[in-house]
C-alpha cells in the first residue's frame, strides 16, 4: 500500500483538497492491485477551505501523519506568500530527508518554496503567480507553462482542478499508462466500472496484474484489435492449447482470451471516439468490431453509455478544461 498524505494549510481550494481523494481512489478501486491510502492531514492553525465557497472540516491528522508517508503533497492555501509555520517547514524537511517524494499543488509550490527544499531545482505553480514565485524565490527555475514537473523527489503543477495532472503523473509512475487512462475517466466522466454481460462477453471483475507470462501475446492482440481473432489463433500465438492459455488467462488477468479481447476493443474505441472525428463505422472497422451496431451494442454494455454521448460528454470536459486552464491564467 501507498500512503499519500496531503498536508493543507488554511485557505486551502476546495477542489484542491478533495481531488487527490478522487484520483487516488479512483485508481484504486478499479485496479485491484493497485492499493493507496489517502490522508488528509491538517497544518497547524488550519480551521476551513477558502473561496468560493468555505467550510470548515475535521480531520484525525495532523502533522504526525507525514511521518510513515510515501507521498507527501501540499494543496495550496490563503497565505501562500507568508512564511509557514516552523513546525510545517521542519516536517516537510523531515520527509525528504527520509526520501518521501514531495508534490505541490498551484500555489502549495511557494509553501514548498519556504523550505529551501526547491532551491536549484525546477518548479511550477499557478500560471498567474509563476512570475512572483520566481521574484519571491530565485534560486528556483520558475517553468511558465505551468505543466507538471518532475525534479529529482519533487513534483509540482498548476493549480486547475486541484492538481489532476500532477496526480496522475504520480499514478503514472507509480502504474503505468493504462492504469492512469482508465482511473481518468472514472474520476471526471464518471462512466459505469465494466458491467456484466449475461452472454459472458465481459464479466463484471476488473482484471488483476499479470505476472508478465502473457505480455508477448497481449502486446500482438492489441498491435491486431482491427482482425478477427479467433481463440484458436490466440492460443496458436502463445505456443499454448486452448485450455491452458484460457486457464492462464482467468488466472493472470481475471478474463477469458475472448473477454481481454473485447475489453482491450472498447479501450481503442473510447481513445478514437476522444481523440478523433472518424465515424461510428470507421471506429467499428478499426476496433475489429464490425459494424457499427455491433460497436454500440458492446459499448453500451461496457460503459453503461452510447458511443455518441461519450464522445459528446469527453469533448464537453476537455472544453471546459481548457476554458478553466485560461481562466486561470488570465486572472489578476
Amino acid at each position: 500500500m501507498s500512503l499519500i498524505a496531503v498536508l493543507v494549510l488554511d485557505g486551502v481550494p476546495g477542489h484542491q483538497l478533495t481531488t487527490p481523494g478522487l484520483a487516488f481512489n479512483a485508481a484504486a478501486r478499479n485496479h485491484p492491485w493497485v492499493d493507496y491510502d489517502v490522508r488528509i492531514c491538517a497544518a497547524p492553525g488550519f480551521e476551513s477551505t477558502g473561496d468560493p465557497a468555505p467550510f470548515r472540516i475535521e480531520t484525525p491528522w495532523g502533522l504526525e501523519g507525514l511521518l510513515d508517508a510515501d507521498t507527501v503533497l501540499v494543496p495550496g492555501c490563503a497565505g501562500f506568500r507568508d512564511e509557514p509555520p516552523p513546525a510545517v517547514t521542519e516536517a516537510l524537511r523531515a520527509a525528504a530527508a527520509r526520501g518521501c517524494r514531495v508534490g505541490a499543488i498551484g500555489t502549495g509550490t511557494f509553501v514548498l518554496a519556504a523550505t529551501g527544499l526547491l532551491d536549484g531545482r525546477r518548479a511550477a505553480t499557478s500560471r498567474r503567480h509563476t512570475e512572483e514565485l520566481a521574484r519571491l524565490h530565485p534560486h528556483i527555475e520558475v517553468d511558465p507553462d505551468g505543466a507538471v514537473v518532475e525534479d529529482g523527489p519533487f513534483h509540482s503543477a498548476a493549480g486547475v482542478l486541484g492538481g489532476l495532472d500532477l496526480c496522475l503523473h504520480l499514478i503514472t509512475l507509480d502504474h503505468g499508462q493504462s492504469v492512469v487512462i482508465e482511473t481518468e475517466r472514472q474520476a471526471f466522466l464518471q462512466l459505469h466500472p465494466m458491467a456484466a454481460d449475461p452472454a459472458g462477453d465481459v464479466e463484471a471483475t476488473v482484471p488483476a496484474a499479470s505476472d508478465g507470462s502473457l505480455d508477448e501475446v497481449i502486446r500482438w492482440m492489441e498491435a491486431n484489435l482491427q482482425d478477427p481473432l479467433t481463440l484458436a489463433e490466440i492460443a496458436d500465438r502463445s505456443g499454448l492449447g486452448v485450455r491452458t492459455l484460457t486457464r492462464r488467462f482467468r488466472s493472470e488477468t481475471g478474463l477469458s482470451p475472448l473477454q481481454f479481447l473485447l475489453r482491450a476493443r472498447i479501450q481503442l474505441a473510447q481513445r478514437l471516439l476522444e481523440r478523433t472525428d472518424d465515424p461510428i463505422e470507421r471506429i467499428a472497422a478499426r476496433t475489429g468490431l464490425g459494424t457499427s451496431a455491433n460497436l454500440r451494442h458492446h459499448f453500451h454494455r461496457c460503459t453503461g453509455t452510447a458511443p455518441g454521448i461519450y464522445r459528446t460528454a469527453f469533448r464537453s470536459l476537455a472544453a471546459a478544461l481548457t476554458w478553466a486552464e485560461r481562466d486561470e491564467a488570465d486572472r489578476p
